[in-house]
């Protein structure tokens, strides 16, 4: 039979998930087996003992009493006193017996009570071939005896040829045994059940330290430490240092005071970060505003201008345009980042969608768009000029990166949860290459631009990531389902 085959011992014991459990049930298998081995022992060396008396007792009984009956239970040359006092001097219980030929001729026994001796009592066949099958080697032999019970016995050879047998009962060895098994286990339940309480207090005080660690631990483990400023709980209470609890807690305050430092770090470089993106941005809408007017003013020149000077002033034009969106992108993003709140109020998200549509099949007729909005309105408390900018992104995206013809299905509908609403946009366009679709709402994630409708203009990655901040900010959720042929952006915001 393989090991594996059948499941072993251990794993049919009870499994304790707590160390304190285990710990407990430990103690307690341990003094169980010392209980049991000592109790066996007591038991097993008891039993030896009066067995030995007992047979000592039976040594003294000889062959005197199985000789008597033969002459109905009196020696040849006793006297009636003599036998009297002979009887008396006998326990109760002494069994003696005659074989010849392996029959039983002659038996008695002497009752409790009774100073003569009882030569009618009844043996049955089983008792009678028990009895001649004891050897006549003069050694104690134990047989049961179904009228009498357990009996301790010594056959001896007769001077007749016949085989003389004495016994003594061992109900009394029997009754003092099993009183002493009694005892041992009311004795050792007691002590068993005083030790698991007792073990289970002291082991509960010990690992008393071991749970303030493990409290730490676990109020560490619930903080967000994603991101932003993060305060770590106090330490773990000190230990025994020379102790394993002791020393789990120092090497965990440790780690926490090197976590707390990292995450000051962590946390002080982004907000450099943020800093720089949002003076970069605010700094550099001025300039970008400035290129741009200046090529807008060189383009309205009366004199005459030669094509390459105009098509470069237009190319000028339109890229400051485009440095400008994307300046302005980035200034929204850092505010975002920096938990600068937006403005609240009713929203008509239904009203919303509606224009956005419009203005989307505008700017793609080649594309097939499709609207589904409820009967009633619906409102959102929440900044509209940036839930405008979440659906056109969500619109132009679907628009820029897929082919003309495209079906693009706008849907407005009751959220998943209660008092929320989810906005789709689907498309049976490519889809998004597996390879961006971990990365979609993240800064500067660009598709292969030779993907876009408009190659000239393959955007600055910044579309999707506006979405996910704003939509975030309005304490709700937006995910992205693609394959080839379905695409879908859902959007969760709380009504």
């Amino acid at each position: 039979m393989k090991t594996g085959d059948h499941p072993g011992l251990f794993a049919r014991l009870p499994r304790f998930r707590t160390l304190r459990a285990r710990l407990t049930f430990g103690l307690v298998v341990l003094l169980a087996v010392s209980c049991a081995a000592v109790g066996v022992a007591a038991v097993v060396e008891l039993n030896g003992f009066l067995t030995r008396r007992l047979d000592e007792q039976l040594a003294q009984v000889g062959t005197r009493f199985p000789e008597s009956l033969e002459h109905h239970g009196r020696l040849p040359d006793d006297h009636d006193g003599d036998e009297q006092a002979d009887t008396r001097r006998m326990a109760t219980g002494t069994f003696g017996a005659r074989l010849l030929d392996g029959t039983v001729t002659d038996r008695g026994l002497i009752r409790s009570g009774d100073l003569a001796v009882d030569l009618d009592f009844s043996l049955s066949a089983g008792d009678a071939e028990r009895l001649a099958r004891t050897p006549a080697d003069g050694r104690p032999h134990t047989v049961e005896l179904s009228a009498l019970g357990h009996y301790r016995v010594v056959a001896t050879p007769g001077r007749d040829g016949d085989v003389l047998m004495a016994g003594l009962p061992l109900e009394p060895v029997e009754a003092t045994v099993h009183r002493l098994e009694l005892v041992c286990a009311v004795v050792f339940g007691v002590a068993l059940v005083t030790a698991g309480v007792a073990g289970a207090l002291w082991v509960r005080w010990s690992l008393r330290p071991l749970g303030r660690v493990t409290a730490t631990a676990t109020r560490v483990s619930e903080l967000p430490l994603a991101s932003g400023e993060v305060a770590l709980p106090p330490r773990a209470p000190g230990a025994d240092p020379h102790s394993e609890v002791g020393r789990v807690a120092a090497a965990l305050n440790g780690m926490l005071g090197h976590v707390e430092d990292a995450l000051t770090q962590r946390h002080a470089g982004q907000e450099r970060l943020r800093r720089f993106a949002a003076d970069a941005s605010h700094e550099l809408r001025t300039p970008v505003a400035s290129v741009r007017g200046h090529a807008e003013l060189g383009l309205l020149h009366p004199g005459p201008v030669p094509p390459e000077i105009t098509r470069a002033l237009e190319r000028i034009a339109a890229e400051a345009s485009r440095m400008g969106l994307m300046v302005d992108d980035l200034l929204l993003l850092a505010r975002l980042d920096a938990g600068r709140p937006l403005e609240r109020g009713p929203v008509d998200l239904t009203r919303l969608v509606l224009d956005a549509v419009t203005d989307a099949r505008a700017a793609g007729p080649g594309h097939r768009w499709t609207l589904d909005l409820p009967e009633d309105p619906v409102t959102v408390s929440g900044d509209a000029h940036r839930l405008h900018q979440v659906v056109a992104n969500l619109l132009a995206n679907a628009r820029l990166h897929t082919p003309a013809g495209t079906e693009i299905t706008v849907t407005l509908e009751p959220g998943p949860g209660p008092g929320t609403v989810r906005l789709r946009v689907h498309d049976d366009g490519p889809g998004i290459p597996e390879e961006l679709r971990p990365a979609v709402f993240e800064r500067f994630t660009r598709a292969d631009h030779r993907r876009h409708a408009d190659a000239s203009a393959p955007g600055a990655g910044l579309g999707l990531s506006i979405v996910a901040a704003v939509v975030e900010a309005h304490g709700g959720t937006v995910e992205a389902d693609s394959e080839p042929g379905s695409t879908t952006f859902k959007v969760t915001l709380p009504v």
